[in-house]
């Protein structure tokens, strides 16, 4: 967390604090839409091997739509929040049946100890070998595979 607070947040920085003069930018120049995705794939992603036609699919959904924008602005609307989450005590807890999938280049990635004090009811806890931030695009096969083992968990409660 300290190593990624130094050299991997200023977009948390901008996006929670100056979505829109990012967003625009974003949705003004599809050379700075395809930059700011790409760089946030090749640092977040463990190797996933997309194709540059599966990376231009997303830049060009996000550029038809003009989502930029909207899609930073989250950031704006509950990064306090989240923050919060990973630095502070928890106070309430989630007692719905819970699976997680902690990827190894997802950041922060929490331990099951840590994840216990929040969710109290977790079914199914896997941390795949391959993976990071855009796990399901990334790792489809082993993405499904956990969703799969987690409604199992669910259907025999």
């Amino acid at each position: 967390m300290d190593e990624r607070t130094r050299t991997g947040s200023g977009y948390s920085a901008v996006h929670g604090t100056r979505p829109q003069t990012l967003g625009y930018g974003l949705t003004d120049s599809p050379v700075a839409l395809a930059a700011w995705i790409s760089e946030k794939l090749f640092t977040w992603t463990d190797d996933p091997g997309l194709t540059r036609d599966q990376i231009l699919d997303n830049v060009t959904l996000y550029w038809l739509t003009a989502t930029a924008a909207s899609s930073i602005r989250l950031y704006w609307e509950s990064i306090a929040e989240v923050s919060r989450w990973f630095t502070a005590a928890v106070e309430d807890t989630i007692d719905v049946p819970t699976g997680c999938s902690v990827y190894p280049k997802e950041v922060p990635r929490p331990s099951r100890r840590w994840a216990a004090r929040r969710f109290t009811d977790i079914v199914h806890w896997s941390e795949p070998a391959h993976g990071g931030h855009f796990a399901a695009w990334e790792q489809p096969e082993l993405f499904a595979g956990d969703l799969r083992t987690t409604v199992a968990a669910l259907a025999r409660r």
